[in-house]
């Protein structure tokens, strides 16, 4: 029959593009504690899913992907809940040290795997009681993180410099929750279930996130340009909330802001937005968010201490040090390196 062979493609497949994804948002850039909390999560997600493949179709594999298999169950909890408390908290003032504790949790389930391996010690790892702790620890994690991504949406909407949204943030949780169902149910339906609820989850929020991309794109091409001029007062009101937005929520650090992805947090057509702009403030929406960002930059280069050019550039939203020497350039007429020096021969004369 072909259904057993349909089932390993798609469970496997799955936790292959698993694989892909975390890699892809592990170096994407600027890279975000949020993000990397996320390639984490997807990682392990996708190595528990691996093993649940295998295991499912040849039983008789190595122990030791078990062991791997469960270890990665063990921190997905964790590495959900680092995800949520991170996206919560952009700015790093309650979550600067998680790290430490998500090293920790590894060097001590990774001690724990060499000191007493499933191959010499299969009643640690496959018993019952080993089972529904690692269960319930997600479980545990995974009510925590709903807690937190709640008491997150009723505060004001944190900064979005990695592209994560309110949005996102809740498909994260929920597609967890549904992959822990699936698993936590098993013994009901299928243990194959688990393998296939990330792969249902995976590619659905790939499909979803591309036909967003489409719309907006379509949105923005497809409306027409408002022949209604924007009165003064409706001009004023609109940009004071663009740059109010800008300003508390350092938009253009993103590198990947668009004029579609602003003009939705405005609640407004992005043809408006760009005609805000272009009559209201004589200039583009590009030139616009590369003032913000050399604005941005000038801020870090006029801080104590030596910091790293990469990092001013990367911060301020510049996708590449090219683009953000370019920028720079054309609009101080110097480089980031001998704006910084005049600046601290200004602040030793005086």
């Amino acid at each position: 029959m072909i259904a057993p062979y349909l089932l390993f493609f798609f469970a496997g497949i799955g936790a292959f593009n698993g694989w892909v994804l975390a890699a892809w948002l592990l170096l994407r850039r600027p890279g975000t504690p949020a993000q990397r909390w996320l390639a984490a999560l997807v990682l392990v997600v996708s190595l528990r899913t691996g093993k649940s493949v295998l295991f499912y179709f040849y039983p008789q594999i190595s122990k030791s992907i078990l062991q791997v298999g469960l270890t990665a169950c063990f921190l997905i909890g964790p590495c959900l809940l680092g995800f949520v408390r991170a996206w919560a908290d952009p700015a790093g003032e309650r979550t600067r040290k998680d790290w430490i504790y998500a090293v920790a949790l590894l060097a001590a389930a990774t001690v724990f795997g060499l000191a007493y391996p499933y191959a010499s010690y299969p009643q640690w790892w496959s018993a019952a009681p080993a089972w529904r702790l690692v269960t319930y620890s997600w479980l545990a994690c995974l009510l925590a993180a709903g807690a937190v991504g709640l008491d997150a949406f009723r505060r004001a909407p944190p900064p979005a410099a990695d592209g994560l949204t309110r949005g996102h943030a809740a498909a994260v949780v929920i597609g967890t929750a549904v992959i822990w169902l699936a698993y936590f149910t098993a013994g009901f339906t299928s243990y194959i279930v688990g393998a296939l609820s990330f792969s249902l989850v995976l590619y659905l929020g790939v499909v979803v996130a591309l036909a967003r991309r489409k719309a907006d794109v379509v949105a923005a091409a497809a409306e027409p340009y408002q022949d209604r001029k924007i009165t003064p007062d409706e001009a004023q009101a609109a940009l004071q909330s663009l740059h109010r937005l800008m300003a508390a929520e350092a938009l253009y650090t993103d590198a990947h802001l668009s004029l579609a992805k602003v003009a939705r947090r405005l609640n407004m057509p992005p043809a408006r937005l760009s005609q805000l702009l272009n009559d209201n403030h004589k200039t583009a929406f590009k030139p616009y968010l590369m003032q913000l960002r050399v604005d941005a930059a000038k801020q870090r280069l006029r801080a104590p201490g030596q910091v790293m050019m990469e990092q001013v550039a990367e911060a301020s939203g510049f996708l590449s040090m090219s683009s953000f020497y370019s920028s720079f350039k054309r609009l101080e007429g110097t480089t980031p390196a001998a704006w910084r020096q005049a600046q601290l021969r200004v602040a030793t004369d005086s």
